[in-house]
Order: C-alpha cells, then structure tokens, then sequence
C-alpha cells in the first residue's frame, strides 16, 4: 500500500466497517460534517480502525488538524514513509 488511491481504497472499508455502511463512499473532500453518524465517539473508533491496520500511531496533536480525508492520507504516507 503506497500511493494515496490505495490508502483511500483501505480507508473507504474501515470507514464502512466503522460506520457500519457497506453503501459509505469517502472521497478525499469527505469530513465529519458530510457523515451523519461521525461523532466524537465513532471518531476514536476510526482512529483506532485505522492505527490497528495499518500498524502505525497518531498524535493528539497530529489528528486535532485534519480537515478531511485527503489530509489523513497525507499524514498516513508520512507515517508510511512514503512520498
């Protein structure tokens, strides 16, 4: 998993499996105002969902910044060390 289209594509199944809505389609512009059940409660699930696949840890302060998917991504090849 390197490129961003592979990061969306695993994170559009942890959204759905998170959110429990197999029909959820995220795009890089998507954020918690365009979700309906994206809560503070199901917002620490994702982060969970997302550090357990992808073997990797956030920071309060990295997450507390994101304006939507496509900036998570951006941290995720980061983290990834991809470029």
């Amino acid at each position: 998993m390197t490129s961003k289209e592979e990061i969306l594509n695993d994170l559009q199944l942890i959204f759905q499996d998170v959110f429990d809505d197999e029909d959820l389609v995220i795009t890089n512009e998507s954020n918690a105002e365009q979700i309906e059940d994206w809560d503070s409660l199901s917002h620490i699930r994702l982060v969970v969902a997302i550090e357990k696949r992808l073997n990797i840890k956030f920071s309060f302060a990295e997450l507390r910044d994101l304006k939507n998917v496509g900036e998570m991504i951006d941290l995720i090849q980061g983290k990834i060390g991809v470029n």
